[in-house]
Formats: structure tokens, C-alpha cells, sequence
């Protein structure tokens, strides 16, 4: 692929496509964040990235999106407890993603009426539609899209594209190394890295244990590296017993996420993670290492 048409043309494409306002979701990913600087320098002050806090996403990276992308009009809107309210006794994972899907429309939607918009432009990539067409799972862009919408048009300049692709043009772009490097994160967020319910409690838990699992494992260049929370069971801890949670670490190499294999993490390492997020999350009872590539599994738990 040559990048500098890629670009070029994807600019034509938006200014073709897009005729009067729009809004577009910024997530801070690397597809969202190569669509929205396209988008901008198609545009100018035409397009409104607007980014949703919907409480599930890294530890601290909210605030941190924020000013990244604060000279592009970035609007940040803060709605962590309209998202649990929605999830709330909701454990099945393709309802999950269909309810946080449909809230992010209905949010973007509201913020398109404050400028008189009727187009949304989205990160999509090649994944998310395969993945999504072929009933592997719900993308919350894609199959995890309402049926009605207000939006009379929905732009995905990245729809033909995979990530290491995506990661081209926004080196191309001159975007930080922080956005065109970062590693994939999914849509639904945390959501989807806890079986079950999605709760308040849960998603402490799993931020944190997020967290410890990138810095440990960051320097050794994953695809992907996090933590989810797999279900509960019997530890002690001092000379109590506790009933408390089970942490997943997965860490996977991959190339397009299509297919992806576990990466061999040293023992020394998987011992500290595992030290660190039984000893700094007092819930947690047991760390657990998942060696299952794709396929059979996928890269996230749900």
C-alpha cells in the first residue's frame, strides 16, 4: 500500500462523502485517532471528535486523551454512570456489546444535534467487519450498531484496512508514538475483560490489575497484554481465608488479529505479576496465565 495515497485519498473521499457537519468518535485508539486527524485535515472545524467516558476505559487515560487531542475541539463527555446503569444484570457478552454500541450511538447522536450534524465518521478497520459479519463477535461499531439511528451517513475511511496498516498511515501522519504504537484496546472496554455483570467493584479491580499487567510486560512488545476477571474462588491471605476474585493475565503476539499465539513469558515475571496484584488488590484471591491462542479462543475474553 502506498501511504501518501492512501492519505491523499482518503481526504478526497471525506470531503466527497461529507457535506455539511459531523461528528466523529474518538476513543484515543490508534483507528479512531488516524480517523480523526484524516477527518480534521479533510474538514477543518466541519468535524466534532467527541470523546465519550463511558468508565470503562485505562486506568488515568481519560484525562490523558483529553489533552492529546484538545487542539483538534476534542468534547469529552463524561457518562461512567449511564453506562453501568445500562449494563446493570447483564452478563451475556453479545448483549454487552450491543447495549454499550447502542449508548455510544445515542450519545453521539445527542452531541450531533447541538451542531445540526447528520454524519458520523468511525474508525472502523477490516477485523472489526470480518469478526463482526461473521458471527464471531459483535464490534460495538459494527454488529453492535442500533438498527435505527439518526445519522443519515456513516463514513469508515479505514474499513479495508488492518491495524498494522492503520499504524503505517499514522506515522505517516506524524501522530505521537504513544497513539501509533499503542496497543489495541477494544471498544467495549473493560466490559468485555469481566465475565459476568459488569460492576463498580469489578471495574476497580480490573483497571488496576490492567494496569500492573502493561507496565510488567510492555518492554517484551505485545500485541496485546491485559487482565480480566474470570470468576472468584478460595485463597488466604495472612491467616484469614477469603473468597475473592480470579485474574486472567493474556499476553499474545499477533499480526492483524486474525489469528494470534500466546506469548512465553518468563517464570520471574509471571511470579512478580502475579505477587503484584494479589499483594496491591486485597479482593484478588488468584492470578491464573491463559495459553490459548486464536483460534480456538479469541484475544479478549468476550
Amino acid at each position: 500500500m502506498n501511504i501518501q495515497s492512501f492519505i491523499d485519498d482518503a481526504i478526497t473521499e471525506i470531503r466527497q462523502q461529507v457535506k455539511g457537519r459531523a461528528i466523529i468518535g474518538l476513543s484515543g485508539g490508534v483507528d479512531s485517532s488516524v480517523c480523526a486527524t484524516l477527518a480534521y485535515r479533510a474538514l477543518g472545524e466541519r468535524i466534532v471528535p467527541v470523546y465519550v467516558d463511558s468508565g470503562l476505559m485505562r486506568q488515568f487515560e481519560s484525562d490523558r486523551i483529553e489533552m492529546l487531542f484538545r487542539d483538534l475541539g476534542l468534547v469529552r463527555f463524561n457518562a461512567q454512570d449511564r453506562f453501568l446503569e445500562a449494563l446493570k444484570g447483564v452478563e451475556d457478552p453479545e448483549q454487552k456489546r450491543k447495549i454499550i454500541g447502542e449508548t455510544f450511538i445515542r450519545i453521539f447522536e445527542e452531541e450531533a444535534r447541538k451542531i445540526s450534524a447528520d454524519t458520523l465518521i468511525q474508525g472502523t478497520i477490516y477485523p472489526d467487519r470480518i469478526e463482526s459479519e461473521g458471527g464471531i463477535k459483535s464490534h460495538h461499531n459494527v454488529g453492535g450498531l442500533p438498527s435505527r439511528m439518526e445519522f443519515k451517513h456513516i463514513v469508515e475511511p479505514l474499513h479495508d484496512l488492518y491495524k498494522d496498516e492503520v499504524r503505517e498511515v499514522a506515522r505517516a501522519l506524524g501522530l505521537p508514538v504513544e497513539i501509533s504504537e499503542r496497543m489495541p484496546y477494544p471498544g467495549p472496554g473493560l466490559a468485555v475483560r469481566i465475565i459476568g455483570e459488569v460492576t463498580k467493584e469489578k471495574l476497580e479491580v480490573v483497571r488496576i490489575a490492567n494496569a500492573i499487567v502493561e507496565e510488567e510486560i510492555s518492554e517484551y512488545s505485545p500485541w496485546q497484554a491485559f487482565a480480566a476477571i474470570i470468576g472468584k474462588a478460595t485463597g488466604v491471605k495472612g491467616d484469614n481465608r477469603v473468597y475473592g476474585w480470579i485474574v486472567a493475565i493474556r499476553s499474545v503476539s499477533s499480526r492483524d488479529a486474525m489469528t494470534a499465539d500466546v506469548m512465553e513469558l518468563n517464570w520471574e515475571l509471571l511470579k512478580r505479576i502475579s505477587s503484584r496484584i494479589t499483594s496491591e488488590i486485597l479482593s484478588v484471591a488468584r492470578v491464573v496465565y491463559d495459553l490459548t491462542p486464536k483460534p480456538p479462543g479469541t484475544i479478549e475474553f468476550e
